[in-house]
């Protein structure tokens, strides 16, 4: 999918959280108030309320006493006692499909982000970027503009399509979907290489599918969706004065059904052995007869001469390029025509705008509101050039203090995760050492970058949303291009610092902490410890337990994708990952969609791992003395309230059925509630016995990490 997509449709990157996954197999990730209503200030309008661009703080101890439930006993509903008060007196903002800790935090930056902005348009940001942050964010507020070009950005492009005459020129005009407006079905692109970290490699991957997952076309459950979809399809077609457009949409849906039924499940693609498959040019032409590599490699601007790429869904490429050379050229014309137009529709007339939020947002997401003008200029303009507003979000936002504190955390959640490595019963001496050797080995980035991001060869424009977003595409696409034969540039980083997440590299061995999310609820120094070992504690052990995950565990301490463990250790991990699995495979988040327990395996992992380093750290960072007991909680609960309070969310119903299909991450009620009842610590915390709910028998628990 080429980097527009993310550019025009950009919200806060949601990694350790839900919804979002980062751009590459390479990234694993975190996310999915205090008492809300106080924190907010007056009705901004939109549906979401105005903000005090000051961090939040959460009671006294730094937990929000209010939110408790005492009604519901712990033990049979962790969740719902720890945030059920919370849960019954909030409300989902119109403009949102969910709400809770992390979206809060989402929404502070997003407002932080919006004053940068602002000054930025009236020429008043002392920044080296300055005239280009007001010029991308301008040129998006500039409504009456975009409403008098209407669907005219889009021209050029339509015209290309409508002079294709074969397929092969088809194939060409694929190429340039890196760069580019157009979109592709085989799609190229430029990544550190799993298998030889150091270096840069050119993967190949799928694409052609324009609703969230394969099973929207596939599963009876969203039958109706796929109704909605094709008189969508209709709809923009129309809006762009496509010929015979309900005729279209009917051809275009039934292709893309076709791709679907040739695309990997989404739990198959995120096994990283199967989907790292080396193929020379010859071979990769070989896989995929009727598409033609080297009219679409001449058009991707990739330097002559490139003759390896990693495949990922390789079983899938032959059934695509069948599907390709039987579907008419009128077809596949229409089909790009309303991808190209669905793409740029953000940024065109107020009629594309309302037509993609109608089905996107509202048809399939359940969001009430399309989002206030300045909200999307928000995200478009952090998606542009996010890391020059990043040095300016940080030099106001993020105090030194916090970046020397949080150090200290990751060499307490570092040293918790030592101790249990060593004293593992599963695991053998030879696995044992090198994953000892792997852990020493993590590399830390916290707050932001130590490089900016140098955008001297990005030219950004006042009044030219649409071309802001091509060159935007074309700037990332060139310097991807032009680092290939380069070492790996291992200060990058895959977020900026105004994004609330944290994520974990594999192939750098790195776990990365944005400036945004080390603030309340996950971290706050003047909290209770407890609750800081709780949140931003358990947030550390998430990431770094990622490098022990499924999938994580396939990389060495070097970042290179081998296997180092012993046939005995892989299978008694592989034993307990499957029992794991099985547990939230029967979690039922809405009624007849269940938690995918396969495609959700590494952040299930990610959590059990993190909330027992967080209560491990905590323990031994009182030296022996006893914890103190506040508010009738002792340390060992306030732990535990404090990951609890991190994953407060409300959703609504359609958004977690999309969720439950395409995200890697369990809903936040499990990713409470699945992960305590396997934790021991739980149990004698809140003295948890049989017959209560959530009781899990001692030899029925899963313990990895």
């Amino acid at each position: 999918m080429p980097r527009r997509q993310t550019l025009i449709y950009a919200a806060a990157a949601l990694s350790l959280l839900a919804g979002q996954a980062m751009a590459h197999e390479a990234h694993s990730c975190v996310d999915p108030a205090c008492e809300t209503e106080a924190l907010f200030l007056a009705d901004a309008g939109g549906g979401t309320p105005a903000m005090s661009l000051e961090s939040p703080k959460y009671g006294t101890w730094g937990f929000d006493v209010s939110g408790i439930d005492r009604a519901v006993k712990p033990g049979d509903d962790f969740y719902r006692f720890a945030n059920g008060a919370w849960e019954d007196r909030t409300t989902i903002p119109s403009d949102r499909t969910r709400f809770g800790n992390f979206d809060y935090l989402s929404i502070l930056s997003e407002a932080r982000v919006h004053a940068i902005l602002e000054e930025a348009a009236a020429g008043k940001l002392v920044d080296p970027d300055g005239a280009k942050i007001g010029a991308v964010y301008g040129a998006y507020m500039d409504e009456a503009r975009i409403e008098a070009l209407g669907a005219k950005p889009i021209a050029k492009a339509l015209k290309q399509i409508r002079k294709i005459k074969t397929r092969d020129d088809f194939t060409a005009l694929m190429g340039q979907s890196n760069g580019g407006p157009f979109a592709t079905l085989l799609g190229i692109g430029i990544r550190a290489d799993a298998k030889n970290p150091s270096r840069y490699a050119v993967y190949a991957g799928d694409g052609g599918l324009g609703m969230p997952d394969r099973d929207y076309y596939l599963d009876a459950k969203f039958a109706d969706k796929k109704v909605k979809y094709e008189a969508y399809v209709a709809q923009i077609l129309t809006l762009a004065g496509w010929e015979a457009p309900a005729e279209s949409a009917k051809a275009v849906v039934a292709f893309e059904t076709r791709l679907a039924e040739a695309h990997w499940a989404r739990a198959q693609r995120r096994d990283r052995d199967k989907t790292y498959n080396p193929k020379t040019l010859a071979e990769l032409q070989a896989l995929t007869p009727g598409f033609d590599w080297t009219r679409y490699l001449a058009e991707s601007d990739l330097p002559k001469g490139v003759d390896r790429f990693v495949v990922t869904t390789d079983t899938a490429f032959p059934k695509i390029a069948a599907v390709y050379t039987d579907t008419p050229l009128e077809t596949l014309k229409a089909w790009q025509a309303f991808r190209v137009a669905d793409g740029a529709a953000p940024m065109l007339s107020k009629a594309f705008v309302d037509a993609r939020f109608a089905f996107r947002d509202q048809t399939l997401n359940g969001q009430p509101e399309q989002r206030p003008r300045w909200k999307r200029a928000v995200a478009f303009s952090n998606a542009t050039i996010g890391e020059s507003i990043g040095r300016v979000y940080v030099a106001r936002y993020f105090p030194p203090a916090s970046k020397a504190k949080m150090d200290a955390l990751v060499v307490d959640i570092r040293s918790a995760l030592k101790a249990r490595i060593e004293q593992l019963a599963w695991m053998g001496p030879e696995t044992r050492a090198k994953a000892l050797d792997k852990l020493a080995k993590f590399t830390v980035k916290i707050g932001y970058t130590t490089q900016w991001r140098d955008y001297s060869a990005l030219k950004l424009k006042a009044g030219d949303l649409y071309g802001n977003a091509m060159r935007a595409e074309a700037y990332e696409w060139n310097r991807d291009v032009a680092r290939l034969n380069e070492p790996v540039d291992k200060t990058e980083w895959g977020m900026t610092p105004q994004t609330v997440n944290a994520y974990y590299n594999s192939v750098n061995n790195e776990i990365v902490f944005p400036a945004a999310i080390l603030q309340a609820p996950f971290f706050d120094p003047d909290a209770d410890p407890a609750i800081n070992y709780g949140g931003i504690g358990g947030v550390i052990g998430h990431e770094i337990s990622h490098g022990f995950d499924d999938q994580g565990r396939k990389s060495d301490g070097d970042g290179f994708l081998r296997d180092w463990w012993t046939n005995e250790d892989a299978t008694k991990f592989k034993t307990q990952a499957d029992r794991l699995g099985a547990q939230y495979s029967a979690f039922e988040p809405v009624k007849g969609s269940f938690v995918n327990g396969a495609l959700t395996m590494g952040e299930n992992i990610g959590d059990m791992g993190g909330l027992s380093l967080g209560l491990d750290a905590y323990r031994t960072s009182l030296k022996g003395q006893p914890a103190p007991v506040i508010d009738g909680f002792t340390g060992d609960q306030r732990v535990f309230l404090g990951w609890a309070q991190v994953w407060r969310q409300k959703q609504r119903e359609e958004a977690a059925r999309q969720q439950v299909v395409t995200d890697p991450h369990s809903p936040a009620y499990f990713r409470v509630n699945g992960t305590i009842r396997n934790i021991a610590g739980w149990y004698s915390a809140w003295d948890v016995k049989p017959g209560d709910k959530l009781y899990v028998a001692p030899e029925a628990r899963v313990d990895i990490w």
